[in-house]
């Protein structure tokens, strides 16, 4: 009767940490060893963190991957199959190795290499062209990495070399209805092979990206037999016996909100926390972004960590800071107030000559505007300055759009939480957060939207309605519609028009905006590359 119990270590690994990589894998398979596994399985690239991107063309950083990587053989206890960067023979893979008995037993180069959204592998590794089947306790384990269970090939050829389980290591990012959507691939590729899947992935953050974790596992009629949890590190054993697998752990999948929220909070946590920031500062409007933006942070990072600033002009609502006041009260962080108004002033009288010669201007325009907003940003980037805490900017993605949204004023900043989060979402979240506890004070919530930068304005005296704004920019930007065809589904041209030409207008300020988490399929980060300069006119 064969039997195999293997462990998945869904961690979170830090890109370039070597050596705190390594330690974490041996920690991992300490507690797997100590759980009765007969093996380890880690994420993709494990060893490196995923994606070290231009690392790897260094040559120096292969040589440390393999130091490290015959370190960890040396020092493991138990089998591990591991992910690393491979240099061999003058090619680069993507690769998976069986360690045990102190040494490199077999390794696996990845088949497919994803060049598409955010992945861009062909820039830095050659395909593997050989199946890689281990016996692990008298079972037949084929190894598998990320896309080779995404697309038909590499997994078919493990179980044509006679692999009977198919383990799978994984980086693969969060965004909106990705794990439905893992479960389709996993379950494609269960029917071409015939084989269980056992699906290792990593956790954590990275830059804009935020890897979800939530491993799994289907048996070889495409049930799901094991859920891990998602956002959060865990090790996790399952059970394989005479070619079925046993069922485990099943955690409930959360809301769509819920998970949006948890990678906002992961992917703030991890950012300041692998790069040293001490902590944040965040600039209060008043308004829903701002809130909610400090809502994550205090959850991401604790209420000591977290510093908020409201900036008032003459044009700030006494409901702003009403707002602003309770909101910080509830959530107990560091709060001041700096008025902006004596600046504004001061601008003015130094401005004043240069304009005059430019000849008459109206009574207020959006240099008035632009101005209030790159006075805070100054004040919020001093702050930052004396005290090494990082600026989290507040900017939404429905104005990362269509630039509704100042540079060098409310751009200005380290890291861009909710840069991917449409208008409409921001409404949810906040609802949702209020659903733990009652942070975010209903004012907030419930009035129209506003950037106070003049007496009585709102977001739609320029804008669509969020809803109409929020579906021509994800049909347009994530799926590629053409104009013609928005209007088709029945989006009025007039607004079609004018959402798609601020969206173009404005690719120069995305390009110098702070990096932000992506949770859509695409967002204004790796996986957009449009021109700035362009005179494609689009198919009206």
């Amino acid at each position: 009767m064969s039997r195999l119990r293997i462990a998945i270590a869904q961690f979170n690994a830090h890109v370039g940490d070597l050596a705190g990589n390594a330690r974490r894998i041996l920690e991992c398979a300490a507690r797997a060893s100590a759980g009765g596994a007969d093996v380890l399985l880690t994420p993709e690239l494990a060893l490196s963190g995923y994606p070290p991107e231009d690392l790897l063309m260094r040559p120096d950083f292969y040589r440390a991957c393999t130091a490290q990587l015959d370190a960890l053989a040396r020092a493991a206890t138990l089998p591990i199959v591991v992910g690393y960067p491979e240099e061999s023979a003058g090619q680069r893979y993507n690769a998976a190795s069986l360690l045990a008995n102190g040494q490199v037993v077999a390794t696996y180069r990845k088949f497919r290499l994803p060049n598409y959204e955010v992945f861009d592998e062909e820039r830095y590794f050659a395909a593997g062209r050989e199946p890689c089947v281990v016996e692990i306790n008298g079972v037949r384990c084929g190894l598998a990495i990320c896309a080779d269970v995404w697309e038909s090939g590499a997994a078919e050829a493990a179980a044509l070399a006679g692999a009977e389980l198919i383990l799978t290591l994984n980086a693969s990012p969060f965004h909106m209805n990705k794990q439905a959507r893992r479960y389709e691939v996993l379950r494609e590729r269960v029917a071409t092979t015939g084989k269980p899947v056992i699906y290792a992935n990593l956790v954590g953050g990275q830059d804009e990206l935020v890897f979800d974790g939530a491993s799994f596992a289907m048996d070889g009629q495409g049930r799901l037999t094991h859920q891990l949890p998602a956002f959060v590190e865990a090790l996790e054993f399952i059970d394989y016996a005479d070619g079925q697998l046993l069922p485990g752990r099943m955690v409930e999948p959360p809301s769509r909100e819920a998970e949006v929220y948890a990678a906002l909070k992961l992917g703030v946590a991890d950012y300041l926390g692998k790069n040293g920031f001490p902590g944040a500062i965040i600039g209060l409007s008043g308004g829903i972004d701002s809130a909610l933006t400090l809502a994550i942070a205090v959850d991401a990072l604790g209420a000591d960590k977290v510093r908020a600033v409201m900036m008032p002009s003459p044009w700030t609502a006494q409901m702003s800071l009403d707002d602003s006041r309770e909101m910080v009260r509830r959530l107990g962080v560091q709060y001041e107030e700096i008025p902006i108004t004596a600046a504004m002033d001061q601008f003015a009288v130094l401005l004043a000559p240069t304009f005059a010669a430019m000849g008459p201007k109206p009574s207020w325009d959006t240099t008035d505007e632009n101005l209030q907003a790159r006075i805070r940003g100054m004040l919020l980037m001093a702050l930052s300055n004396r005290s090494g805490r990082i600026v989290l900017t507040t900017g939404n993605k429905s104005e990362m759009a269509v630039g509704y949204a100042t540079l060098y004023g409310d751009m200005a900043g380290g890291f861009a939480v909710i840069k991917d989060v449409a208008k409409t979402f921001v409404y949810r979240l906040a609802e949702w957060r209020n659903t733990i506890s009652d942070v975010i004070p209903r004012n907030i919530i419930t009035r129209p939207p506003s950037a106070e930068l003049k007496p009585g304005q709102t977001d739609q005296d320029t804008l669509p309605p969020y809803e109409v704004l929020d579906a021509i920019i994800e049909a347009y930007m994530e799926r590629d519609e053409s104009p013609r065809q928005i209007i088709v589904r029945g989006f009025s041209e007039v607004d079609v028009r004018k959402v798609v030409g601020m969206l173009k207008k404005n690719e120069y300020k995305r390009r110098q905006s702070p990096v932000g988490i992506r949770v859509t399929q695409r967002g204004f980060g790796k996986d957009w590359r449009y021109p700035i300069t362009s005179g494609y006119p689009d198919e009206y």
